[in-house]
Protein backbone atom coordinates (compact mmCIF):
# COMPACT_ATOMS: atom_id res chain seq x y z
CA UNK A 1 0.00 0.00 0.00
CA UNK A 2 2.55 2.67 0.67
CA UNK A 3 5.06 1.29 -2.35
CA UNK A 4 1.45 2.38 -4.14
CA UNK A 5 1.45 5.68 -2.52
CA UNK A 6 4.50 6.47 -3.13
CA UNK A 7 4.41 5.61 -6.96
CA UNK A 8 1.01 7.87 -7.51
CA UNK A 9 2.88 10.83 -5.75
CA UNK A 10 5.52 10.14 -8.11
CA UNK A 11 2.80 10.25 -11.21
CA UNK A 12 1.51 13.59 -9.64
CA UNK A 13 4.99 15.48 -8.90
CA UNK A 14 5.84 14.00 -12.84
CA UNK A 15 2.38 15.18 -14.47
CA UNK A 16 1.53 18.42 -12.15
CA UNK A 17 -0.90 19.56 -15.19
CA UNK A 18 -2.68 16.49 -15.91
CA UNK A 19 -3.87 17.57 -11.88
CA UNK A 20 -4.38 20.92 -12.72
CA UNK A 21 -6.61 20.07 -15.85
CA UNK A 22 -8.32 17.27 -13.85
CA UNK A 23 -9.51 19.75 -10.96
CA UNK A 24 -10.53 22.52 -13.32
CA UNK A 25 -12.53 20.11 -14.90
CA UNK A 26 -14.21 18.46 -11.88
CA UNK A 27 -14.91 22.28 -10.86
CA UNK A 28 -17.37 22.70 -14.36
CA UNK A 29 -18.93 19.98 -13.15
CA UNK A 30 -19.31 21.62 -9.64
CA UNK A 31 -20.35 24.22 -10.85
CA UNK A 32 -23.54 23.12 -12.35
CA UNK A 33 -24.56 21.77 -9.04
CA UNK A 34 -24.26 25.18 -7.30
CA UNK A 35 -24.44 27.75 -10.36
CA UNK A 36 -27.77 28.93 -8.94
CA UNK A 37 -26.65 29.62 -5.09
CA UNK A 38 -26.78 32.95 -3.95
CA UNK A 39 -23.79 35.16 -2.90
CA UNK A 40 -22.75 34.45 0.71
CA UNK A 41 -24.36 30.83 0.79
CA UNK A 42 -22.41 28.08 1.76
CA UNK A 43 -22.54 26.18 -2.06
CA UNK A 44 -20.99 29.50 -3.31
CA UNK A 45 -18.17 28.83 -0.58
CA UNK A 46 -17.27 25.57 -1.66
CA UNK A 47 -17.00 27.14 -4.84
CA UNK A 48 -14.52 29.61 -3.38
CA UNK A 49 -13.05 26.83 -1.46
CA UNK A 50 -12.30 24.80 -4.80
CA UNK A 51 -11.10 27.49 -6.90
CA UNK A 52 -8.60 28.41 -4.45
CA UNK A 53 -7.77 24.70 -4.32
CA UNK A 54 -7.12 25.37 -8.28
CA UNK A 55 -5.08 28.69 -7.44
CA UNK A 56 -2.82 26.54 -5.46
CA UNK A 57 -2.25 23.99 -8.12
CA UNK A 58 -1.67 26.43 -10.60
CA UNK A 59 1.37 27.98 -8.41
CA UNK A 60 2.31 24.37 -8.39
CA UNK A 61 2.47 23.59 -12.32
CA UNK A 62 4.31 27.26 -12.62
CA UNK A 63 7.62 27.22 -11.14
CA UNK A 64 9.92 28.11 -14.52
CA UNK A 65 12.12 30.29 -12.09
CA UNK A 66 12.55 31.83 -8.12
CA UNK A 67 11.39 35.13 -9.54
CA UNK A 68 8.59 33.92 -11.25
CA UNK A 69 7.48 31.45 -8.49
CA UNK A 70 8.08 34.55 -6.27
CA UNK A 71 5.64 36.73 -9.01
CA UNK A 72 2.65 34.48 -8.92
CA UNK A 73 2.92 34.23 -4.97
CA UNK A 74 2.50 37.96 -5.07
CA UNK A 75 -0.44 37.40 -7.30
CA UNK A 76 -1.85 34.42 -6.19
CA UNK A 77 -2.26 35.32 -2.17
CA UNK A 78 -4.80 38.72 -3.42
CA UNK A 79 -6.46 36.71 -5.83
CA UNK A 80 -7.45 33.85 -2.98
CA UNK A 81 -7.74 36.88 -0.38
CA UNK A 82 -10.05 38.81 -2.53
CA UNK A 83 -11.99 35.79 -3.41
CA UNK A 84 -12.55 35.07 0.17
CA UNK A 85 -13.88 39.04 0.92
CA UNK A 86 -16.15 38.35 -2.18
CA UNK A 87 -17.81 35.58 -0.57
CA UNK A 88 -18.41 37.28 2.77
CA UNK A 89 -19.26 40.81 1.54
CA UNK A 90 -21.96 39.05 -0.95
CA UNK A 91 -20.66 39.91 -4.11
CA UNK A 92 -20.21 43.66 -3.54
CA UNK A 93 -19.85 45.26 -6.49
CA UNK A 94 -16.51 46.59 -5.84
CA UNK A 95 -15.03 43.75 -3.97
CA UNK A 96 -16.06 41.48 -7.38
CA UNK A 97 -14.68 43.98 -9.78
CA UNK A 98 -11.34 43.66 -7.65
CA UNK A 99 -11.15 40.17 -7.33
CA UNK A 100 -12.39 39.57 -10.92
CA UNK A 101 -9.37 41.61 -12.76
CA UNK A 102 -7.02 40.20 -9.94
CA UNK A 103 -7.84 36.62 -11.66
CA UNK A 104 -7.55 37.97 -14.79
CA UNK A 105 -3.82 38.90 -13.62
CA UNK A 106 -3.24 35.70 -12.29
CA UNK A 107 -4.54 33.03 -14.82
CA UNK A 108 -2.93 35.08 -17.69
CA UNK A 109 0.40 34.87 -15.28
CA UNK A 110 -0.28 31.21 -15.07
CA UNK A 111 -1.17 30.85 -18.76
CA UNK A 112 1.95 32.82 -19.71
CA UNK A 113 4.12 29.82 -17.52
CA UNK A 114 2.07 26.73 -19.05
CA UNK A 115 3.63 27.69 -22.54
CA UNK A 116 6.81 29.01 -22.06
CA UNK A 117 6.65 25.21 -20.13
CA UNK A 118 5.36 23.94 -23.45
CA UNK A 119 7.89 25.28 -25.88
CA UNK A 120 10.75 24.94 -23.97
CA UNK A 121 11.99 21.23 -24.56
CA UNK A 122 12.49 19.81 -27.78
CA UNK A 123 11.08 16.74 -26.85
CA UNK A 124 7.38 15.70 -25.94
CA UNK A 125 6.93 14.20 -22.87
CA UNK A 126 3.49 12.80 -21.16
CA UNK A 127 2.95 15.89 -19.08
CA UNK A 128 3.47 18.58 -22.44
CA UNK A 129 0.56 16.37 -23.39
CA UNK A 130 -1.57 17.17 -20.67
CA UNK A 131 -0.14 20.72 -20.35
CA UNK A 132 -2.10 21.52 -23.60
CA UNK A 133 -5.39 21.03 -22.10
CA UNK A 134 -4.70 22.44 -18.93
CA UNK A 135 -3.31 25.52 -20.66
CA UNK A 136 -6.33 25.61 -22.83
CA UNK A 137 -8.71 25.57 -19.63
CA UNK A 138 -6.11 28.47 -17.51
CA UNK A 139 -7.34 30.49 -20.60
CA UNK A 140 -10.89 29.65 -20.21
CA UNK A 141 -10.84 30.93 -17.14
CA UNK A 142 -9.04 34.08 -17.80
CA UNK A 143 -11.83 34.82 -19.92
CA UNK A 144 -14.31 34.16 -18.61
CA UNK A 145 -13.28 36.05 -15.63
CA UNK A 146 -12.44 38.90 -18.25
CA UNK A 147 -16.38 38.53 -19.08
CA UNK A 148 -17.40 38.79 -15.23
CA UNK A 149 -15.19 42.21 -14.58
CA UNK A 150 -17.05 43.53 -18.47
CA UNK A 151 -20.81 42.79 -17.41
CA UNK A 152 -19.72 44.79 -13.90
CA UNK A 153 -18.30 47.77 -15.52
CA UNK A 154 -20.80 47.81 -18.17
CA UNK A 155 -24.34 46.37 -16.94
CA UNK A 156 -26.06 44.48 -19.71
CA UNK A 157 -23.10 43.56 -21.64
CA UNK A 158 -24.15 40.01 -22.58
CA UNK A 159 -27.84 38.63 -22.67
CA UNK A 160 -29.38 34.80 -22.82
CA UNK A 161 -32.00 32.81 -23.87
CA UNK A 162 -33.07 32.33 -20.00
CA UNK A 163 -33.47 35.75 -18.23
CA UNK A 164 -32.22 37.99 -20.64
CA UNK A 165 -32.06 41.32 -18.52
CA UNK A 166 -30.33 39.63 -15.93
CA UNK A 167 -26.35 39.35 -15.21
CA UNK A 168 -24.41 36.41 -16.32
CA UNK A 169 -24.09 33.84 -13.85
CA UNK A 170 -20.19 32.23 -13.60
CA UNK A 171 -21.16 29.11 -15.36
CA UNK A 172 -22.82 31.00 -18.25
CA UNK A 173 -19.35 33.05 -18.57
CA UNK A 174 -17.60 30.17 -18.49
CA UNK A 175 -19.39 28.25 -20.65
CA UNK A 176 -19.16 31.55 -23.38
CA UNK A 177 -15.82 31.63 -22.53
CA UNK A 178 -15.49 27.72 -23.78
CA UNK A 179 -17.19 28.18 -26.67
CA UNK A 180 -15.21 30.95 -27.73
CA UNK A 181 -12.30 29.43 -27.40
CA UNK A 182 -13.16 26.22 -28.64
CA UNK A 183 -14.53 27.73 -32.15
CA UNK A 184 -17.94 25.63 -31.54
CA UNK A 185 -20.39 28.54 -31.88
CA UNK A 186 -22.43 26.68 -29.00
CA UNK A 187 -23.26 29.48 -26.80
CA UNK A 188 -26.54 30.70 -26.13
CA UNK A 189 -24.95 33.71 -24.36
CA UNK A 190 -24.28 36.74 -26.75
CA UNK A 191 -22.50 40.01 -26.42
CA UNK A 192 -24.51 42.95 -26.94
CA UNK A 193 -22.78 45.63 -25.57
CA UNK A 194 -19.24 47.06 -27.35
CA UNK A 195 -16.85 46.52 -24.67
CA UNK A 196 -18.29 43.13 -24.59
CA UNK A 197 -18.04 41.90 -28.21
CA UNK A 198 -14.39 43.61 -28.47
CA UNK A 199 -13.34 41.20 -26.06
CA UNK A 200 -15.07 38.34 -27.43
CA UNK A 201 -13.22 39.17 -30.34
CA UNK A 202 -9.45 39.57 -29.35
CA UNK A 203 -10.45 35.86 -27.52
CA UNK A 204 -11.57 34.27 -30.59
CA UNK A 205 -8.36 35.19 -32.47
CA UNK A 206 -6.44 33.95 -29.29
CA UNK A 207 -8.16 30.75 -29.46
CA UNK A 208 -7.97 30.07 -33.21
CA UNK A 209 -4.05 31.16 -32.70
CA UNK A 210 -3.61 29.21 -29.94
CA UNK A 211 -4.88 25.87 -31.04
CA UNK A 212 -2.99 25.93 -34.57
CA UNK A 213 0.39 26.25 -32.68
CA UNK A 214 -0.24 24.14 -29.97
CA UNK A 215 -1.37 21.41 -32.46
CA UNK A 216 1.23 22.43 -35.39
CA UNK A 217 3.93 22.01 -32.48
CA UNK A 218 3.16 18.76 -30.96
CA UNK A 219 3.00 17.50 -34.81
CA UNK A 220 6.78 19.03 -35.68
CA UNK A 221 8.14 17.35 -32.46
CA UNK A 222 6.62 14.36 -33.00
CA UNK A 223 8.07 14.00 -36.66
CA UNK A 224 11.32 15.30 -35.41
CA UNK A 225 11.50 12.18 -32.83
CA UNK A 226 10.10 9.52 -35.59
CA UNK A 227 12.77 10.44 -37.70
CA UNK A 228 15.60 10.71 -35.07
CA UNK A 229 14.27 7.31 -34.30
CA UNK A 230 14.43 5.89 -38.15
Amino acid sequence: MRERGRHAWRAIRANPSAVLLIAQLIGILLYAFVDDAGPGSITSLIITLFGMLVVVLALGVVRASPTYTWLGITIGIPAVVLTIIDWYTGGATGWSLASDVVHVAFYTYTLVGLLRYMFADTRVNSDEIWAIGSTFTVAVWAWAYAYAAVQIVVPGSFIAAVDPDGPRTWLELLFLSTTIMSSTGLSDVVPVQPLARSVVMIQQIAGMLYLAVAVSRIVGLTVGRARRRS
